[in-house]
């Protein structure tokens, strides 16, 4: 009867366990991407750097994370601000230009730094531009009204709006507008529809919006992505150095590689050499290997860095 009652106990409590582990699963933390354009593949790429494998297959609009407390929704891009104040996402991968356009009350927790771009305007090449009262009673077209209004207006212009939702840079060759106002990247659009920009009012790139009812628990969850976000982020902006030099250029080297708090140095097989390890940031590293190589460093060797824990 004891070994019966035992039994019943642990598979009382292999159920309790159970039930408790789908309560802790249970609170998913909800980010929403955009469905598709420019900023869906940067979006699931750093989500999987960060080691949150999404389970999506074709045509899906919500798919969870394995490993991960997390759900994914495919939203349209116009419409993510919206949900976000709605609670119906709790974070969102967006472009600052859509916060800026629509979500100006909406926090950002982090910056991203894929998907940079500019918001300008843009005249026919033709025209010959000479400042900002060129837009004075002229017709633009743009899907961005308010970034529009707000710059005019900071400028002391007055001009008349088309508002398109979709591709705008046509306008001008059909007589609908004078000029444009649309996201710029590399500017190769512009150029095949004989437009050039001419005023930028604001640069723009991916960051992480957050929900203004996001509720304590979530919240949690979100701090540790965020902790793993800026670790992918860190490891993007460094290079791992590994040279050789002579012990008596030791000092010089360490001065010109400071570190994250020092290299690590040690001794090779051959004497009177010595082993440097450290890390240089990108935008500084062609200068600083050129440094190196001038103060007697040999076999360098550069990785990239995959994340960086500070």
């Amino acid at each position: 009867m004891s070994n019966s009652n035992g039994f019943c106990f642990s598979i009382e409590l292999l159920m309790l366990k159970s039930k408790n582990q789908k309560i802790k699963m249970s609170k998913r933390i909800r980010i929403a991407v955009q469905k598709s354009g420019r900023l869906n593949e940067d979006s699931l790429k750093i989500l999987k750097d960060c080691g949150v494998s999404i389970d999506n297959g074709r045509d899906q609009l919500k798919a969870s994370a394995r490993d991960f407390p997390l759900e994914v929704f495919y939203l349209r891009n116009g419409d993510i601000p919206q949900y976000l104040r709605d609670g119906v996402v709790d974070i969102a991968i967006v472009g600052e230009n859509l916060l800026i356009e629509k979500g100006t009350d909406l926090a950002i927790a982090q910056k991203l730094g894929f998907s940079k771009c500019k918001v300008s305007l843009a005249v026919p090449k033709s025209v010959k531009y000479t400042g900002i009262e060129y837009f004075e009673g002229k017709k633009i077209a743009t899907s961005y009204p308010n970034t529009v209004n707000n710059f005019l207006e900071s400028k002391g212009i007055k001009a008349d709006l088309h508002i398109i939702s979709g591709s705008v840079e046509i306008a001008p060759n059909i007589g609908l507008a004078d000029a444009i106002c649309d996201i710029v990247s590399s500017g190769s659009t512009l150029f095949k529809n004989n437009l050039k920009e001419v005023e930028t009012m604001l640069t723009s790139e991916a960051v992480l919006a957050v929900s203004p009812i996001i509720d304590d628990e979530r919240r949690e969850i979100l701090n540790k992505l965020l902790f793993r976000i800026q670790a992918v982020l860190k490891g993007r902006d460094f290079k791992y150095v590994l040279l050789n030099a002579p012990n008596d250029k030791i000092l010089k080297i360490i001065d010109i590689l400071p570190g994250m708090k020092s290299p690590t140095v040690l001794p090779l097989a051959e004497e009177g050499w010595s082993s440097v390890h450290s890390v240089v940031n990108k935008n500084e590293f062609w200068d600083i290997i050129d440094e190196l190589k001038a103060n007697g460093a040999q076999g360098i060797l550069v990785s990239s860095i995959e994340k960086m824990v500070l």
